[in-house]
């Protein structure tokens, strides 16, 4: 994959997560929620379509900032985090002053979605409670998320709770060996976006999927520039 392609592919991905952002609070009752994100939503309608990437980028990173001042910082986690995340690395890869730097900035997307999952299965495995399973029993049992009745009945299932969660574990763990292969990473990026789809579905945690599917393709260039 050329950096162009990356680039383009990331814009647009990041475009429907930022989006849906607007969208949602434009949706909101609050007073003042619709003027202060209706120019989100007009900026990644533009990103969407490629016009004037570099400005709207970096537009559109003046705006997450104003929003983190609203809110008193990313209120909604870690989705918030790396939609600023890759608007930082994208306002750097169309403004950075030389190619290399330009490329780094791609690459640094890459290593920090690398990291995520990493990081993620790392803290996971240190905990007792996800080790046997009662940390995702209890995600089912008293998440206050739309889980439905059926649903909440797996947190009976002791055996499934902790097969699930070491699935969980290892996977994101060990999501850096996928690098090692084009196979291993196209492999390992379908299931994680599959997982990311299953936590919007079940969870409502519906922001994460656009935010972590517009990183994957600086990872899908790295690894081809690296090995190629």
């Amino acid at each position: 994959m050329s950096f162009d392609l990356a680039l383009r592919l990331t814009e647009a991905l990041l475009a429907l997560a930022l989006a849906q952002q607007a969208l949602e609070h434009m949706a909101s009752p609050l007073r003042g929620e619709a003027a202060l994100f209706a120019p989100r939503l007009a900026l990644a309608a533009a990103l969407a379509l490629g016009v004037a990437p570099g400005w709207v980028c970096a537009a559109l990173l003046a705006h997450g900032l104003l929003v983190l001042r609203r809110f008193d910082g990313p209120y909604n986690g870690g989705s918030d985090r790396m939609t600023l995340l890759c608007l930082i690395c994208l306002t750097g890869a169309h403004w950075a002053p030389e190619p290399a730097w330009r490329a780094l900035s791609l690459a640094y997307l890459a290593g920090q979605l690398t990291l995520s999952y990493a990081i993620s299965g790392w803290v996971k495995i240190v905990n007792p409670d996800w080790r046997t399973g009662r940390a995702l029993r209890d995600v089912f049992l008293f998440s206050t998320y739309p889980v439905s009745g059926n649903l909440r009945g797996f947190a009976g299932r002791p055996a499934l709770m902790r097969a699930t969660g070491w699935a969980v574990m290892l996977f994101e763990i060990l999501f850096p060996l996928s690098f090692l292969h084009p196979a291993a990473l196209a492999a390992s990026l379908v299931v994680a976006a599959a997982f990311h789809l299953a936590n919007a579905a079940l969870f409502g945690l519906n922001r994460f999927f656009w935010a972590w599917l517009a990183a994957y393709p600086s990872l899908l260039w790295l690894q081809a520039r690296l090995m190629g």
